[in-house]
C-alpha cells in the first residue's frame, strides 16, 4: 500500500512528528468550525472561476443581444422590399415631370398624365428602392414609414408647416376677382 503524503515526509525527514500532529489539530478545528457555525471558506480559484463564468456570460449575452437587432434589422428590410415589390405601380410611359427631393437633392421622374395626378393628390407616394424610386400607394406607404421613415421620400400629403404657412399668406389675394379680359 502506498503511504500517505504526511508519512513520506516524515520517512524523508522533512517534517516531525510535532508539524504533523499541530497540522492534524489545526484541520480538525476547521472542520469542526464550519459544521458548527457553517462557515464556508472561500477559495480564491473558486471566486475567480465564478467570475469568469459570468463575465462569459455577460458577453454571451451581449453578442445574442447584437445578433438579433441585426436580424430584426434585416427582417425590416425584407419586409419594406417586399411592400415595394408587391405594390408599385406602374409609371407610364410619359413625358411630364415630377420632381421631388430626397435629402437635399433634387430628383425627377418622368410619368404620365393620371400617375402625376394621382401624386398630386396624394393617392401616391414615392419610396426609395434599392437604387431607385418607386411609386406606391399611400397605404402601403403608410405600412413602410412604420417601418423607416427614411425609405418614404415624397408624399403629397405630408406637408411642412413652413409651406403651409407660405400658402396661407400667399391665399391673401383670393377674396379679389380676376378679370376676364386679362391676358398674360
Amino acid at each position: 500500500m502506498a503511504l500517505s503524503l504526511q508519512e513520506q515526509l516524515l520517512k524523508a525527514g522533512l517534517t516531525d512528528k510535532k508539524k504533523v500532529k499541530q497540522v492534524k489539530q489545526q484541520k480538525h478545528q476547521q472542520a469542526k468550525a464550519q459544521q458548527k457555525h457553517k462557515i464556508v471558506e472561500s477559495d480564491e480559484a473558486k471566486l475567480a472561476a465564478a467570475a469568469a463564468i459570468e463575465a462569459k456570460k455577460a458577453r454571451d449575452r451581449e453578442l445574442n443581444q447584437q445578433t438579433k437587432i441585426e436580424a430584426d434589422k434585416k427582417a425590416l428590410l425584407a419586409q419594406i422590399k417586399q411592400l415595394i415589390t408587391v405594390n408599385k405601380q406602374e409609371r407610364g410611359k410619359g413625358d411630364l415631370v415630377c420632381n421631388f427631393t430626397d435629402g437635399s437633392l433634387i430628383k425627377r421622374m418622368y410619368v404620365n398624365k393620371e400617375t402625376q395626378k394621382h401624386i398630386s393628390q396624394g393617392r401616391l407616394a414615392i419610396v426609395k428602392y434599392e437604387q431607385g424610386y418607386e411609386l406606391v400607394p399611400m397605404p402601403v406607404a403608410d405600412k413602410i414609414a412604420e417601418r423607416d421613415a427614411d425609405c418614404v421620400v415624397y408624399r403629397a400629403d405630408n406637408i411642412s408647416a413652413e409651406d403651409q404657412k407660405s400658402s396661407e399668406e400667399d391665399d391673401w389675394y383670393a377674396d379679389y376677382k380676376i378679370p376676364d379680359d386679362l391676358s398674360w
